[in-house]
């Protein structure tokens, strides 16, 4: 690790195989946490490059454990995370709204890292086990439409990294991977990041990828749709700047989406949410990501027509049986 480190602040960078070969490495334990911290630092310093990102998001998908949900053709709904915002979990109510209207989703998720709440914070304080068993995993998705994969429990370097990126308490590249090492490797797949850099960096890893898919990165540094400000969100057939009025909504002040100072406030924000209960910004703001993500499935539908199946599945308390289902299985 000496001579990578050197090498890294002599201001290198790394082809994808030797960004590949790093990471496995640390998946297999051959560095020392002080080491990684180190390692992981010089990332935090300068912008990663393509085919650094490519090269780490192979190796994680090499190693990981995979999950075969091929049969179900799910989606899934993930941020980066790591903008610093604190909002309410609006990614992962995202997604239980989405299961509630029909469509199925394989979760990829993690504790927070740079936020009080991460999705698996939220969900393991809920009940929701999680599983690595394939056939409980394919039942979740079966019965409650949806599935929630804990990274730790899949990838095994983001368990060796995850004590140190919790003690460094800032956004890593990890971040930056979150949504791209999906161990059901899903077909369609909505992504929210941090930068308009990464943002052209999925862009270019997706359309390789996948059929279907969004990449969205608010303009005034948020990784989902908020409605504070403009949008930019690139698909498989272009690229828009859209904000709250093109979505027929009210625009949003930025302390409308609070997240809480604690996973208990957070899991209560969310509960209170998905109980239909939520504030009119906080409804509008997550049924605007859940429409995007309904659209990205479903591509015959407008906005509109897909902003009615997430109401429906929101107030209806369709996404809450989604979840209630889900709590239930082992």
């Amino acid at each position: 690790m000496k001579n990578i480190l050197d090498y890294l602040y002599a201001h290198k960078t790394f082809s994808k195989e030797e960004a590949k070969e790093v990471l496995e490495n640390i998946a297999l334990g051959k560095y020392n946490s002080s080491q990684i911290a180190s390692f992981l630092t010089v990332f935090i310093m300068r912008n990663i490059t393509l085919d650094e990102l490519i090269g780490f998001r192979e190796a994680l998908l090499s190693l990981c454990h995979k999950v075969d949900l091929s049969t179900y053709n799910p989606m899934d709904v993930c941020g980066t995370g790591g903008d610093g915002k604190n909002t309410f979990n609006i990614s992962t109510l995202t997604s239980f709204v989405v299961a509630g209207a029909g469509i199925p989703v394989a979760k990829h998720g993690n504790y927070g890292v740079s936020s009080v709440s991460g999705s698996s914070n939220v969900l393991e304080s809920l009940g929701v086990a999680f599983p690595t068993d394939n056939a409980v995993i394919e039942n979740q998705i079966k019965e409650a439409n949806i599935t929630f994969l804990h990274a730790p429990l899949f990838h095994p370097a983001m368990k060796t990294v995850g004590p140190i990126r919790k003690e460094l308490g800032v956004k890593t590249f990890f971040n930056m991977l979150g949504p791209l090492v999906n161990p059901a490797e899903p077909k369609v797949q909505m992504s929210g990041v941090f930068s308009l850099e990464l943002a052209r960096m999925y862009h270019y890893i997706l359309q390789n990828n996948n059929s279907n898919y969004s990449i969205i990165y608010g303009l005034d540094g948020f990784d989902e749709i908020t409605l504070t400000d403009s949008v930019k969100i690139i698909q498989n057939d272009g690229e828009h700047i859209l904000n709250a009025s093109h979505f027929q909504l009210p625009k949003v002040n930025y302390d409308q989406l609070f997240g809480g100072n604690t996973v208990a406030e957070a899991t209560e924000i969310f509960t209170t949410i998905i109980n239909g209960k939520g504030t009119t910004s906080q409804n509008n703001v997550v049924l605007s990501n859940a429409a995007l993500a309904i659209q990205t499935y479903h591509q015959n539908l407008d906005f509109q027509e897909a902003f009615e199946l997430a109401k429906i599945s929101l107030f209806e308390q369709k996404a809450k049986q989604s979840l209630n289902i889900l709590t239930e299985i082992r």
